[in-house]
């Protein structure tokens, strides 16, 4: 089925599909850009709940929302055990306001070309602005309206999705202008990375590739799956070698950082205070495996730990662990922990079941949701993603949109 003209949809199609696209074009361009789209979809989601016309629900719906209204209520608990008052609730309250908006995605599906589109505009801007900063302004990492880390694997997220959506692309009239749109927005999102120099989102490429693979390689002939693994290669091999990408200098100096640390004991490099976190949160996650030790719990507990002599000093100037896993062990135990595990591998798992959906339209919204849950679970290795604005907000409003569409399609409502 060819895509719905605009003109040709109804009101509440055309407003769903506007917010999805804000959601990914305006979300690194402007300050708090993926706010703008989601709080459109939370506003529709209101006004259904308050009409009372909740789409029809099943086992698996209800046990996604399960998991995203658990994680986000223990984490609130904890906040305020911890002494953080209602302060505390911003960040994990966010989980529980994209309910609303996966259950208006689910009755008022987007233009799929709308929610493609957006996600090609906002990694052409992100990896636009990131030259721009890098070659032109020369700074040394482009860091755009938020934290340079926070950027460059937010960047990369808007990159890999416009690479799930091919399977989308390939079944339109205009296959090769849709495609050549999503791989200009995979190859601008992968910049944008690459000139944050943020190395976390590197790790997990192998990853994501085989997430590619499975859900499209029965698709590749051989001779086209040599071809690409070819291309990756020789770009792999072109980033390292042009010195304007900085990835070379990175890669060398996450190389010393490591020898330092091990060797010399030097705990003041970025790798180095890493494993220096990593290590105080293993000695406090001893303590109180349970519950944890909250957030300002684990403040206290480092210093103590730095008082004690058990870790560096400098490392008590960090909040959290640089790690989303070991952080959430040490401040919510392993209740926070096993939730936390919940919330990436339940849509995960959700969205994977359809891989051997014959429809690549739909085959591509199961091969994006799972790989939001890979890309977070590879950022989570060397940052605490959830502990910024930009990184629940992300996560928690694609993943409304990506599985309400889904749903959408199962309900025969989906407009492509």
């Amino acid at each position: 089925m060819n895509a719905s003209p605009a003109k040709m949809m109804p009101a509440t199609h055309r407003y769903t599909s506007l917010a999805v696209f804000l959601l990914g074009a305006l979300s690194l361009i402007v300050p708090s850009g993926y706010s703008v789209g989601a709080a459109l979809l939370l506003g529709a989601g209101g006004v259904l709940l308050c009409r009372r016309q909740v789409p029809s629900l099943t086992g698996r719906d209800r046990a996604l929302m399960a998991t995203m209204a658990m994680f986000a209520l223990f984490w609130m608990l904890r906040a305020l055990a911890d002494g953080q008052g209602v302060g505390g609730w911003d960040k994990p309250s966010r989980f529980l306001l994209a309910v609303p908006a996966l259950l208006w995605v689910m009755a008022r599906p987007p233009g799929l070309a709308w929610m493609w589109s957006g996600l090609a505009c906002g990694a052409i801007s992100a990896g636009g602005w990131a030259a721009w900063q890098k070659l032109i302004q020369g700074v040394g990492r482009a860091d755009g309206f938020t934290f340079v880390i926070q950027f460059g694997n937010l960047s990369m997220l808007l990159g890999v999705l416009c690479l799930a959506g091919l399977g989308w692309a390939v079944k339109q009239p205009q296959r090769r202008r849709w495609s050549a749109l999503l791989l200009l927005g995979a190859l601008m999102g992968i910049l944008g990375s690459l000139f944050s120099g943020s190395r976390g989102g590197w790790v997990g490429i192998p990853f994501i590739l085989l997430v590619l693979y499975r859900g499209y390689g029965e698709f590749l002939s051989g001779r086209l799956k040599v071809a690409v693994l070819g291309a990756i290669l020789l770009g792999g091999g072109l980033v390292y070698g042009l010195p304007q990408t900085g990835v070379q200098s990175r890669v060398d100096h996450a190389v010393e950082d490591v020898q330092g640390y091990f060797i010399d004991g030097d705990a003041r490099s970025s790798v180095g205070a890493r494993f220096e976190m990593w290590r105080g949160a293993a000695h406090l996650l001893v303590d109180k495996p349970l519950f944890g030790w909250g957030d300002n719990g684990y403040e206290q507990g480092m210093q103590a730990l730095a008082d004690d002599g058990v870790v560096s000093e400098y490392v008590t100037r960090y909040g959290h662990a640089h790690n989303e896993f070991i952080d959430a062990f040490a401040k919510r135990g392993v209740i926070g922990l096993g939730l936390l595990l919940a919330l990436y591998l339940v849509p995960m798992r959700l969205f994977a079941r359809r891989f051997s959906e014959p429809d690549l339209e739909v085959r591509s919204i199961a091969v994006a949701g799972v790989l939001l849950s890979v890309a977070y679970i590879d950022f989570g290795l060397s940052q605490v993603f959830m502990a910024h604005n930009s990184g629940v907000m992300m996560f928690a409003f694609w993943l409304a949109t990506f599985y309400g569409v889904l749903r959408a399609h199962e309900s025969s409502h989906l407009i492509r």
